[in-house]
């Protein structure tokens, strides 16, 4: 086996689409000197505006700043926000001609007040989470099938803003499969039926503990969790679990194979967008041919990096390859 170090190099040309639930956030930044005298919040006032790519076009974000290519596929509105995100897409160099526009939603956007100490005062979303339907959820799923097509990994990134249906999983598994391609979904729905047919399942020990009505405490609630998960939907596993790290279930070759992984974090700044590293590593990992366990090990130390990180952020492959390195044997 090549150390894991040499891995992120071979990320480089290798194509990945995206779908899901692409955001936009928006940070008001400045700062606090007072009380309001209207009621007992803090007056911000205001410096500067700051635009990350949130969602599914973070996923997008972390595979193109980490060397791949991508095709993101998502739905916005027609308003001021989705050409924001356009143009946040169009500076990281991806492409947002597969996008839909649903004329009778606005584009995800959060709006988050913070300080100049990066201190959160409030958050404010403009959202609906009604499945996309009718001509949107049409053009969406043929979309789809496109982006599968010559691409080396399929990611379905579910924030549970109404694109991520059954119908586009049942388009997802078909196309992936016609593509011969793995399909990686970070799941949002409890319903782990739905996602019969996925290479690998990404939940949190939250979303895993709504999935197999169990309770996460211990490694060993972990690993039942990962089997359970894989009994329902055939799928290799990976529970991410904050500080305590992830546990892998790998199934990939008719074995068994069964990791837990420490947290790699050192301190924490921002934990917002971590998921969306992991399974954008996951999904360049599997695509450079590397095992799911020496994948999972580079998403934890990417993980690691981020939160330290304020915001949506993103990890280069020469990073990756240095934190990687102080692990090589």
């Amino acid at each position: 086996m090549p150390p894991l170090s040499e891995i992120p190099a071979r990320f480089a040309g290798l194509r990945v689409a995206v779908v899901g639930d692409v955001m936009l956030d928006h940070f008001l930044v400045g700062q606090v000197e007072r009380l309001s005298p209207e009621a007992p919040v803090p007056v911000v006032r205001f410096a500067h505006d700051e635009f990350r790519l949130g969602g599914a076009a973070n996923v997008a974000h972390n595979i193109v700043t980490l060397g791949g290519q991508v095709r993101l596929v998502g739905v916005v509105g027609s308003d001021d926000a989705a050409a924001q995100l356009r143009r946040e897409l169009a500076s990281a160099g991806i492409d947002s001609g597969n996008l839909v526009t649903d004329e009778g939603r606005p584009t995800t956007r959060k709006v988050r007040i913070v300080t100049h100490r990066k201190q959160q005062v409030a958050r404010v979303d403009y959202e609906v989470d009604a499945d996309v339907g009718g001509r949107a959820g049409a053009a969406l799923i043929d979309q789809v099938r496109r982006a599968a097509a010559g691409t080396d990994a399929l990611v379905l990134s579910d924030y549970r803003k109404g694109v991520v249906t059954s119908e586009v999983i049942g388009a997802a598994i078909s196309a992936a499969g016609e593509a011969k391609i793995p399909i990686l979904v970070d799941p949002k729905v409890p319903l782990p039926e739905r996602y019969r047919g996925v290479t690998l399942l990404t939940p949190n020990h939250h979303e895993a503990e709504l999935m197999t009505q169990t309770t996460i405490r211990t490694t060993e609630d972990a690993r039942q969790a990962a089997r359970l998960l894989h009994e329902r939907t055939g799928a290799n596993v990976l529970i991410t679990w904050g500080e305590h790290g992830m546990w892998v279930l790998d199934r990939t070759n008719g074995g068994t194979v069964e990791v837990s992984l420490p947290a790699a974090a050192r301190e924490v700044a921002d934990v917002t967008g971590a998921g969306d590293t992991v399974i954008a590593v996951l999904a360049l990992g599997l695509s450079a041919r590397a095992s799911l366990s020496d994948a999972a090990r580079l998403a934890n130390l990417a993980a690691g990096l981020v939160v330290a990180r304020f915001g949506p952020a993103s990890v280069r492959p020469e990073e990756l390859a240095a934190a990687a390195a102080a692990q090589d044997p």
